[in-house]
């Protein structure tokens, strides 16, 4: 299995001192999402679909940790 290429990390607006997110979007149109402290770590993927779905609930305030 070939791992993606993400281009373009760019940190999350909602990110505060200590809990970010940066996000990125791979020629096959996955879209990966990392902890910018660990930027060698791993990486959450997302379809299109899917990802639309997790931005909508977070944005409705039902994600709870």
């Amino acid at each position: 299995m070939t791992a993606r290429t993400y281009t373009s990390w760019r940190k999350s607006t909602r990110s505060d001192d200590g809990n970010c997110v940066e996000v990125a979007w791979a020629d096959d149109g996955t879209i990966g999402l990392r902890d910018s402290k660990d930027t060698a770590g791993p990486v959450l993927e997302f379809g299109p679909l899917a990802w639309q779905q997790f931005t909508d609930t977070v944005r409705a305030g039902n994600f709870d940790l």
